[in-house]
């Protein structure tokens, strides 16, 4: 049968684990709800626009996502991003930045930018997670300011649901405890008709399916230099998170990811989400988490957890709007705790200094900037000067004169390249009177122009003070980047160095 294969695959893809897909899928969506709500307040939008930005991502992504299994929403990460854009310029620009950021990441999905997760040091990540968390808790801060005594008591009874329902026998593993801590708070504000702000107070909730919605800003250059700043950002730190969040994923699944599908497929997710007048997302580290944990393996599970909260919010709407903004701040704040890397304090004394600084300047340029992407790159960028440093160190240059004075041989033991190159310049003597100087670089590799240049100069230099100079050993791929760009073995030498 010709349809055979296809049948096969549509199979392996989305109907292998119907049964723990459906159920994954219900109780991802019932988690979904609060948190949609509360990262559209952090992001200072209608709670709509990221209960549509849910919906639409996680129905698109599992068409086209490259890491099935793993749920993709609003997020905090992304929310944080926003704020400033939205209060500066409003709803209609950050929709125009959301469909630029989807363009701007399936541009790094064919660039194959979804490879390059392998620089990010595992430091990093930790860094990325711990000021995430400090993010979202921070952020709900402005909730348990100038208020009652009522707040701070249903927040501490929510955290006491949250974290004690899972210990009842048989039913606390069947329902979502953030679900029990929203009903049961819900529950308590109606009964007793506590004066206390509401989701309903916050915005309005959709009472409608999403309609087409073309974002209303000029199609000019002024926004464009607006909202390309907000896009890049987005573009990045929703990569980063997806990519983090695909790898962890990947560990607990023991299967393969298409880390660049994923990359695209969040483009185009986040381009519908835009046109459907939704916020921008990513892959959510915590809900994947909880999707795996409840039997989600396939595309399936995405795609039932965005249907129902769809379904769920516009139907039930009424009810979504009495759920008092307590029970979302102990939602977020176990969000929150359930996101920092507490390994990473018991660690501190554990590790090397260089891995807890790249981690701590993580965490603080993230949390002073309340940007993830500057904390990322800031990492990145000392993980690489300190790994850097660190093979700079492994570089061991021996010498031994001949019995009559005359010849020199030094011995290169290490990397050659950038942060190693002045060491080996260093270790020569060029005053000293030779007849011959062998250099044998058996055991070296030579890495970059840097590391050329000092053999260049090294050689000339000898040259200059009359020394015959034999350079041995070099293996095929130093040989080759020296063949290249060395100069110490062309005509006019001396004056081919000056110019290096």
């Amino acid at each position: 049968m010709p349809e055979y294969p296809m049948l096969q695959r549509l199979k392996n893809t989305w109907f292998f684990n119907i049964r723990g897909d459906v159920l994954a899928g219900l109780v991802v969506a019932l988690a979904l709800i609060p948190e949609a709500i509360a990262f559209s307040i952090i992001a200072g939008v209608d709670p709509k626009v990221g209960l549509y930005a849910s919906f639409c991502i996680a129905v698109v992504i599992a068409f086209v996502g490259g890491r099935p299994g793993m749920i993709s929403a609003a997020t905090g990460a992304m929310a944080l991003v926003m704020v400033t854009l939205v209060k500066e310029h409003g709803l209609q620009y950050l929709l125009a930045a959301t469909l630029l950021t989807g363009v701007l990441q399936i541009l790094a999905g064919y660039l194959k930018l979804g490879s390059l997760m392998r620089f990010v040091s595992r430091s990093v990540v930790t860094g990325f997670v711990n000021a995430l968390a400090i993010l979202i808790f921070m952020a709900q801060l402005p909730e348990l300011t100038n208020v009652t005594w009522h707040v701070y008591a249903m927040c501490a009874a929510g955290l006491g649901i949250i974290y004690l329902f899972p210990y009842v026998p048989k039913i606390g593993q069947l329902i979502p405890s953030p679900l029990v801590c929203i009903l049961s708070m819900t529950a308590v504000a109606m009964y007793f008709g506590l004066d206390i702000r509401t989701v309903g107070d916050m915005g309005e909730l959709p009472d409608t399916l999403p309609i087409f919605l073309w974002p209303d800003v000029p199609l000019n250059l002024e926004t464009l230099g607006i909202i390309f700043p907000y896009a890049a950002a987005l573009a990045v730190v929703g990569l980063l998170e997806s990519m983090m969040t695909a790898t962890i994923v990947d560990d607990l699944t023991d299967t393969n990811s298409d880390k660049n599908r994923e990359c695209k497929g969040q483009g185009v997710a986040n381009i519908a989400s835009g046109l459907l007048g939704g916020m921008a997302g990513c892959a959510m580290i915590g809900q994947s988490v909880i999707n795996v944990k409840s039997g989600g393996r396939g595309r399936l599970s995405c795609l039932v957890a965005g249907s129902v909260l769809l379904l769920m919010v516009v139907f039930l709407s009424d009810w979504v709007s009495q759920i008092p903004m307590a029970a979302l701040v102990a939602v977020m704040i176990m969000v929150s705790i359930g996101t920092f890397s507490w390994d990473s304090i018991r660690n501190l004394k554990k590790f090397p200094l260089s891995t807890n600084l790249v981690m701590l300047a993580t965490v603080a340029v993230t949390v002073y900037t309340h940007n993830l992407a500057y904390g990322v790159f800031v990492g990145v960028l000392l993980a690489a000067m300190f790994f850097a440093n660190k093979i700079g160190h492994f570089l061991y240059i021996n010498s031994e004169t001949s019995s009559d004075g005359s010849q020199r041989t030094y011995t290169v033991v290490g990397q050659v390249f950038f942060s190693s190159a002045d060491k080996l310049v260093a270790a020569f003597d060029f005053k000293e009177a030779l007849s011959k100087v062998t250099i044998d670089l058996s055991r070296a590799h030579f890495w970059d122009i840097t590391a050329v240049a000092a053999l260049d100069k090294i050689v000339i230099k000898l040259r200059r003070e009359g020394s015959e100079v034999e350079v041995l050993g070099l293996n095929e791929a130093s040989a080759t980047i020296v063949d290249r760009f060395g100069v110490h073995d062309k005509e006019n030498a001396t004056d081919l160095l000056s110019g290096h």
